[in-house]
């Protein structure tokens, strides 16, 4: 009889403790659930006191960025974020205040020597709105919900376009431009401006030839949003590493050739899927690319997109640049 009280017992336990597990479930309850392009305004004053500016053509209507909610666990509300430059960094937790009907949270700064920035916010007609706290500068921004960018039928391919010429007529040069042609070979010979093709582009496939001195960094922008990125590596194969997309998707294997050594992408962008041969191997499978990189030149992941060469970190070198867009 003590045996059968004893089991008892224990099924009611564990019955309760069941049922109060699946009372604090919470996957559909928040709809912040998601990712959120986000604009993110700066006075010329905020701009001048952080040090930033405006790299390429960055859309002069607010600095972009980029924020994703989950959930983990029961109910715990967690994320990343991206901002003006960086990488994607990880949000421990996104508190929701019932009481004010808002949403706040910290995370630690990453290139700059300042305290824990602060961000708050509120969702309202599924549209974002609030602040955040940089150095002590207040910056306002807003969000929309990220589009699927899901395509319903294949590409069907267009012409190849070749985006290096003598006269570099296919790009917007910048102020500051370092880029120049030198025997058929489009230099970037030191940090300077970044390169923004003329052209914009939906889905596309992109063949480049290109090289790099020991030590040096630059990327290519895919739609000018997302940093396919070109780095001696020296081996590492991460998020921020040559063959990856930066901060989001590091490559499989580490394919890169010596620095001074030419080297060859061959990419495909198809809405949010792209796959990356590096140097005839595939790095990248047919990957979503959850969002914007730091640095991009907007957060309208929806629209079409130019081609950014980033030329504000080191030299690099391209014989080859030949984009063949989809038309469909």
């Amino acid at each position: 009889m003590n045996k059968l009280k004893a089991f008892i017992l224990l099924f009611v336990f564990i019955l309760v403790g069941f049922i109060s597990a699946q009372a604090q479930r919470v996957e559909s309850d928040s709809p912040l659930i998601g990712k959120w392009d986000l604009t993110i305004n700066m006075t010329e004053d905020q701009i001048e006191n952080l040090g930033l500016f405006r790299h390429g053509l960055m859309a002069s209507d607010g600095f972009p960025g980029w924020l994703r909610v989950k959930l983990s666990g029961f109910s715990t509300l967690t994320g990343y974020y991206v901002g003006y430059e960086g990488s994607a960094r990880p949000i421990a937790e996104v508190i929701y205040d019932e009481s004010e009907d808002k949403y706040h949270f910290t995370i630690p700064p990453q290139w700059m020597d300042i305290d824990d920035l602060y961000f708050e916010f509120t969702l309202k007609d599924d549209k974002l709105s609030g602040y955040q706290m940089l150095n002590g500068n207040k910056l306002e921004w807003t969000g929309v919900r990220a589009p699927s960018l899901e395509r319903k039928e294949p590409p069907i391919w267009g012409n190849p376009i070749n985006l290096i010429t003598e006269n570099m007529d296919r790009w917007i040069i910048p102020a500051n431009n370092k880029f120049q042609m030198i025997d058929g070979v489009m230099v970037n010979t030191e940090s300077g401006g970044n390169l923004v093709s003329n052209q914009k582009f939906n889905d596309f496939k992109l063949s480049v030839e290109f090289r790099y001195p020991a030590g040096s960094n630059s990327g290519i922008y895919l739609r000018g949003r997302h940093e396919l990125q070109i780095e001696d590596s020296k081996g590492r194969t991460d998020e921020v590493s040559i063959g990856g997309i930066y901060g989001f998707i590091a490559p499989s294997v580490y394919a890169a050739n010596k620095p001074g050594e030419w080297q060859t992408y061959e990419v495909t962008l198809v809405g949010r899927h792209v796959t990356v041969v590096l140097n005839g191997t595939e790095v990248i499978s047919n990957r979503p690319i959850p969002g914007i990189t730091g640095g991009s030149l907007d957060s309208k992941e929806g629209e079409p997109g130019p081609i950014m060469i980033q030329g504000d970190h080191g030299p690099v070198e391209f014989r080859k640049f030949v984009i063949t867009p989809a038309v469909n």
